[in-house]
């Protein structure tokens, strides 16, 4: 599930995974799959020893709270609305709560997912702008310091919460891993290593 995540722009912001058999992330009213976001962090640690790095991110956007939906309402059956509740309606909350685990393969319902989120969100594309001298990245309006951008890799990575089922993590997910170690740079320098190094099946 999404948590509370600090920017330098916004104060807190909600950041992840909302539905445990889609692997589509939201960033307050930005919405993204997680194999792009994935693949879009390792292209900018790929340029992480650049002192700016200029980028454009392909998304979609969400304007009002109302079309994103009441996701606790949708969590409990109760009120389904939005684009969230759209999506709880084709994928409900598992009724056992040994059974809440983000699924590794929830990239398999990103055509299902983009059909519903196409009537809520328009797509855009957000400049993207790394300062590494300054350890600061700006998404699209949101601003985040190195650190707190870390932390929403170190959320994917984990699966969030409440992690990956059986700790097995898309081959997407451990990719970005293996480009950012090898490159651990700029917004990446000081990144938590001793985490992303884990073993695919080992404890994070």
């Amino acid at each position: 599930m999404p948590l509370a995540f600090d920017s330098l722009s916004h104060g807190q912001i909600a950041f992840g995974f909302f539905n445990i058999e889609s692997d589509m992330l939201l960033c307050d009213h930005y919405f993204i799959f997680a194999d792009r976001f994935c693949n879009y962090v390792q292209d900018l640690a790929e340029k992480a020893d650049q002192p700016t790095i200029r980028t454009a991110w392909e998304i979609q956007i969400i304007q009002t709270p109302e079309a994103i939906g009441d996701l606790m309402g949708a969590i409990h059956g109760i009120r389904f609305t939005g684009f969230i509740g759209e999506l709880y309606r084709r994928f409900p909350f598992p009724s056992e709560a040994q059974n809440f685990k983000q699924n590794p393969q929830g990239f398999k319902t990103q055509s299902q997912v983009a059909e519903i989120i196409g009537k809520y969100a328009t797509l855009r594309e957000i400049q993207v702008s790394v300062k590494n001298s300054d350890a600061e990245i700006q998404v699209g309006e949101y601003r985040f310091s190195s650190t707190q951008f870390q932390e929403l890799i170190d959320y994917v990575w984990r699966g969030g919460y409440p992690r990956w089922k059986d700790n097995i993590r898309p081959a997407y997910v451990s990719g970005m891993r293996a480009k950012i170690l090898r490159n651990c740079q700029g917004i990446f320098e000081g990144i938590r290593t001793h985490a992303l190094a884990q073993t695919e099946l080992g404890n994070t």
